[in-house]
């Protein structure tokens, strides 16, 4: 008598796996925080705009968020972001609220060569985005860096600030501690700085001024 053979799973063994993955991940969110993880972390592993490895710096900084001090009005931000823009004779100085929650960043106010530009004053628009320049620059500055490099035009802060003849900025934290970010504050040049590392250190000092 011939031996019968047993049938083959393998594809219902796959089928039924991915299922199982699919149930357990939902159980798994059962909260807003978690379900942002899973929607953010999702959108950055397809989009590939950084490293995975960047996750946790940034869900580290969304928990701790609230605990963060927070930038001061705009009055008062207005003569530090000038005499930041003289000590390093920069041709820009633009500062940000940031809201890693949600991806957004809004602009509170930017400086040119003729003083206040008020074309971008409340422009809201995405923190990460399609600027890979400026996603290695917000996980620096969560990070506690400074972020230095090469003007790229992704939107329309960065074409106002191509307008006025920037080609490279530098970007801070504010405040500049490691984890602690609320916003920050975006200087502009027609050329590379020949020291960049005083042009990092004014910038946090300048950052540090502006939070409360």
């Amino acid at each position: 008598m011939a031996t019968r053979r047993a049938p083959k799973k393998s594809v219902i063994k796959t089928e039924t796996s991915t299922v199982d993955k699919a149930i357990e991940l939902i159980k798994w969110v059962d909260s807003p925080w978690k379900l942002f993880e899973v929607v953010l972390l999702t959108t950055l592993f397809f989009l590939g705009y950084f490293a995975w490895d960047s996750r946790q710096v940034i869900l580290n900084a969304i928990t701790t968020s609230t605990k963060v001090a927070k930038i001061r009005e705009v009055e008062h931000l207005m003569p530090i972001a000038e005499r930041l823009q003289k000590d390093l004779e920069a041709t820009t100085v633009a500062v940000f609220k940031a809201n890693l929650v949600v991806n957004s960043r809004t602009t509170l106010l930017s400086l040119g060569e003729k003083g206040r530009d008020k074309e971008l004053d409340g422009l809201n628009s995405s923190l990460f985005g399609q600027d890979p320049s400026r996603n290695s620059a917000v996980i620096a500055m969560l990070n506690g860096e400074v972020q230095c490099a090469n003007l790229i035009v992704s939107g329309k802060s960065s074409e106002w600030e191509s307008k006025q003849g920037v080609k490279f900025v530098c970007r801070g934290s504010i405040p500049p501690e490691m984890g602690a970010f609320d916003g920050y504050t975006t200087v502009g040049f027609k050329v590379e700085p020949t020291d960049l590392n005083a042009v990092k250190t004014r910038i946090n000092l300048a950052s540090t001024e502006m939070a409360k």
